[in-house]
């Protein structure tokens, strides 16, 4: 490949590059021609795919040692947390939901309805976080979304366990 062609096909793979990134929502500076003669040294990783909603335990962690009364605080992604609204609520948002923690249960199916009584209790309000009294020894804790009609969805319960002093 002469000299012209080879400048030709790098100018060619810019603009390629260019036009590719633009369609991908992102607006890129113009490249100077220090940044096309070299890859820069270390390059930042590309962002990790988008994952299904979830929800997790903040604190504590599985496994964890803690003492009564234990702080529990959860987590959500690529989900909306929100109270219930006020009123008879006869039907569910789609997208939002409020979480439920249960202490040594497990998840409920799919599409099944939460109980408004033990072990679980209702964060009916949209909060993240509770202050809870549990006995020493082993504990399983269940975290699960619910709808506005506290009704489980798919893939929106995690469970982990703690050992209480």
């Amino acid at each position: 490949m002469t000299r012209s062609h080879s400048r030709w096909f790098g100018s060619f793979a810019l603009v390629a590059a260019t036009v590719v990134v633009g369609a991908c929502g992102s607006e890129p500076a113009p490249a100077t021609p220090a940044e096309t003669a070299a890859p820069p040294a270390a390059a930042a990783p590309a962002p990790p795919p988008a994952s299904g909603p979830r929800v997790f335990f903040v604190e504590p962690k599985d496994g964890a040692t803690v003492k009564s009364p234990v702080s529990l605080r959860y987590g959500i992604e690529n989900y909306e947390l929100g109270a219930v609204p006020a009123g008879t609520v006869t039907t569910a948002r789609p997208g939002i939901g409020h979480h439920h923690v249960a202490v040594d249960s497990e998840c409920l199916p799919v599409g099944a309805p939460i109980p408004k009584a033990a072990p679980w209790v209702h964060h009916g309000d949209g909060k993240s976080e509770i202050e809870m009294q549990l006995p020493p020894g082993k504990h399983t804790l269940t975290l699960q979304l619910g709808d506005d009609l506290h009704t489980t969805m798919t893939g929106l319960c995690t469970t982990i366990t703690v050992n209480v002093e």
